[in-house]
């Protein structure tokens, strides 16, 4: 048949971009729509994110030792900019408390003017990172490192700011902080420290409040409030010069030390990448919109943070506080977030000069909120829950005592180490069997198994006893070729001194794959290989490898007919009976099986594999056929549908048929039943029915022959529905399916592709749980 010529579908537009009907230029009614659409929430919400911004913006200037207009002048620039060309549509993007160690330890170094320099310089790099399409790199970056980097950095905060809101100074030193803090409290300012203390307490209790008084931001309204209180004292205030048009100010190139510059570059573009890209993730958590760009995102970053730098402002970046605030307020679109941006410009033009009224304590008391919270005790469970503690402590202990960068790359080693030792280490142990004459041993390898656990490795193997008849059970997804030339020259000695060495591989890589080219982790599924594999797919290689690694190799002489048997029973004993033993233990006295299972009895379906059911699931009847009988022919059949029905109260019946059948093969090549009577005739003589209904053009067999089917495999789903008939008009039956207290359906394995189709009266389809619950 005749393909249809490829067509591409033209790119998707960009969730807020306006369609135009003209390719020339942008219809007038598009832009008012664009420009009015979603005002109706974006308009308050950008409103209230504009009434969180402003004191969390002048705080997080204080905290850096940056000129206070500092902070608004980047929070204007993160709205404006990153809103407009940014790939989350709704976060919203400002200084942050996350980059205020590192702005502080740069200013501290360079200089204000250099460090807007550095800011900017950073900014092109996010841009490039966002034109290299790594977006999504940075995610790669362990969510614990970056929980104990901000926990960090929120105790720095607070060690620092306490000394402030005590009308002390603060050590840029989180150690001399922790030193001088006894000194600060005996020389409290008691004015300032109550301004503080009010702050606190308003922000700690704003939660608790009713709704609606929760509507107006809690940090506005401590601030307001502690401002009101102070008007009285005479207390430390923020003060500036000018207003922001004279707080603008082009970036100067640092004077030197361009290692350390570079470094400053570096870390102020990669922690402002992850914070924005992390917030945009759990922005995307929030919300059921437009999902983020996060190359897209990384350009808007680096142009908000080359605008901010060259303007004289702080680093931006993504916001997690101002971005749930903007979508818990109502947003729909970036419009709120440019929106916020718009109204802090205009505060900063036109009101500049209440801000010379807040004192230093009352910032202080908001910033002392601010980091406690960056120490988040759900983070501390989770990373308690997942085994990361130690990295988490570590990298929380470096970023407080010796550096933000040094912490964060500690963290990320450890954070590297740990996987590599969760993932790359391999399960390892040697144990006796217990079984014939005490000198059998069991070595036991699982996992990834690298050169990594050669240590491991050759102190087990070594203290195997001389001699001994060892069975080595290889149950891997990875082996490189170091361990394959242990293991082999371990074998090679171990049957030279008279033992014997069988080597059972059951997982996805192998010893011959290691050394026959790269090793690579396995694929497939090793729990169908141990567990359900034909003997002859891991039999021939165990029982060949008898012979060949020692003279003994064989053990107890086993007859020929029952070796696959008696192996196949001592490789469950080994292998799965300790993982089926709880699961069958509280089935030792009883049986309650929810369906009655009729199948063929052919070798090669296996019911328990088809339904991914386990021990106590299935009452499973099998037969030549899979048939049902009629008229109570059959006294095994009869039995076993009286007592699933009224002993065991199953609620389904099945039946499943298969491809290449022998009993419909057999039915086909004998349509009249002109052969021998013998039992397998006489027996077939249940199924005849079936080849009557084929005939006569049963539904079932023209949809398996429209699903390319042959002769004998539409017989066979035709006699799946045949036996469905029939259940359906079982004398004993009646009650039940009339009730609705037991359901009937048909199933067909195909054997060649190994997938399983619903046979009905009417048709055959895929399965589908869901309908089947309807």
């Amino acid at each position: 048949m005749p393909s249809a010529p490829a067509t591409t579908d033209p790119p998707a537009p960009h969730p807020d971009a306006p369609t135009s009907p003209h390719p020339a230029g942008r219809d007038p009614k598009s832009l008012r729509t664009f420009l009015t659409t979603g005002l109706r929430w974006d308009l308050p919400a950008s409103l209230v994110v504009f009434l969180v911004a402003v004191p969390l913006s002048l705080g997080i200037a204080a905290a850096s030792g940056a000129p206070v207009m500092a902070g608004l002048i980047a929070a204007a620039v993160g709205g404006i900019v990153a809103g407009s060309l940014g790939g989350s549509p709704l976060q919203v993007s400002g200084p942050a408390a996350g980059l205020t160690v590192i702005v502080a330890g740069l200013i501290d170094q360079f200089g204000w003017p250099a460090t807007c320099a550095i800011t900017a310089a950073a900014g092109v790099l996010q841009a490039l990172l966002g034109l290299a399409r790594v977006g999504r790199v940075a995610l790669a970056i362990a969510p614990v490192v970056v929980h104990a980097m901000l926990a960090g950095i929120g105790i720095t905060i607070v060690l620092q700011q306490v000394h402030v809101m005590l009308g002390a100074e603060s050590a840029s030193e989180a150690w001399e902080n922790i030193m001088a803090m006894p000194g600060s409290f005996f020389a409290a300012d008691i004015a300032a420290a109550v301004l503080g203390a009010v702050v606190i307490a308003l922000l700690l209790a704003w939660k608790h409040l009713p709704a609606a008084v929760r509507r107006v931001p809690g940090p506005l309204v401590a601030v307001i409030a502690a401002t009101g209180l102070s008007l009285p004292f005479n207390v430390d205030r923020i003060t500036f010069d000018g207003s922001l048009l004279a707080a603008l100010s082009l970036p100067e190139m640092p004077g030197g030390n361009w290692t350390a510059v570079v470094i400053g570059v570096m870390t102020v573009a990669l922690i402002g990448s992850v914070e924005s890209l992390l917030s945009a993730v759990a922005v995307d958590k929030m919300h059921h919109g437009p999902r983020t760009d996060f190359n897209r995102e990384l350009l808007g970053q680096g142009a908000a943070n080359v605008t901010s730098g060259m303007l004289g402002g702080l680093p931006v970046t993504g916001v997690i506080v101002r971005s749930a605030t903007n979508l818990e307020a109502g947003a729909r679109t970036r419009k709120s977030a440019i929106l916020h941006g718009v109204w802090v410009l205009v505060f900063s033009l036109l009101l500049a000069g209440l801000i010379q009224l807040i004192p230093q304590a009352v910032l202080a008391g908001l910033l002392i909120v601010i980091g406690s919270r960056l120490v988040r005790a759900a983070d501390i469970r989770t990373a308690r829950r997942t085994g990361d503690l130690t990295v988490y402590g570590v990298t929380l202990f470096c970023v407080v005592f010796v550096n933000l960068l040094a912490g964060v790359l500690t963290g990320l080693v450890l954070a590297v180490a740990l996987v590599l030792w969760r993932v790359a280490r391999a399960s390892i142990h040697a144990e006796p069997t217990g079984t014939g004459d005490g000198n059998r041993w069991r070595v036991v390898i699982d996992g990834s198994c690298s050169f990594l656990s050669l240590p491991r490795l050759s102190a087990v193997l070594a203290s195997v006893p001389a001699g001994a008849y060892v069975t080595v059970e290889l149950e891997v997804d990875f082996l490189d070729h170091p361990v394959h030339d242990t293991l082999d020259a371990w074998r090679n000695r171990h049957v030279g001194n008279g033992g014997t060495v069988v080597i059972e591989e059951s997982g996805t890589a192998s010893l011959h794959d290691a050394q026959a080219g790269p090793p690579s982790r396995g694929s497939s599924r090793s729990a169908l290989r141990s567990g359900f594999a034909p003997w002859r797919s891991w039999q021939r290689r165990l029982l060949s490898g008898h012979a060949a690694h020692g003279p003994d190799a064989a053990g107890p002489e086993i007859p020929g007919p029952l070796r696959s048997v008696l192996t196949g029973v001592d490789n469950y004993h080994r292998r799965n009976a300790h993982l089926v033993r709880p699961h069958v233990e509280e089935l030792s006295t009883f049986q309650d099986p929810g369906t009655l299972f009729v199948a063929c009895a052919d070798s090669r379906v296996v019911p328990n594999l088809i339904t991914s059911s386990g021990p106590g699931d299935l009452f499973t009847v099998r037969n030549v056929g899979n048939v049902v009988g009629d008229d109570g022919r059959d006294a095994s059949i009869e039995a076993a549908l009286e007592f699933a029905i009224n002993e065991l109260s199953v609620e389904s019946i099945v039946v499943c048929g298969h491809s290449a059948c022998g009993a419909m093969t057999a039915l086909w090549a004998d349509a009249e039943g002109s052969g021998g009577r013998g039992a397998i005739d006489v027996w077939l003589d249940h199924a005849r029915p079936s080849l009557e209904a084929l005939r006569e053009g049963h539904p079932v067999q023209a949809a398996a022959a429209e699903a390319g089917y042959g002769a004998v495999d539409q017989l066979a789903m035709v006699n799946v529905a045949v036996q469905l008939d029939r259940l359906q008009r079982h004398p004993g039956l009646r009650e039940p399916l009339e009730s609705g207290r037991v359901h009937v359906a048909g199933l067909f394995y195909d054997i060649s592709t190994a997938r399983v189709l619903q046979v009905t009266p009417d048709g055959i389809s895929h399965p589908d749980p869901a309908a089947s619950g309807r």
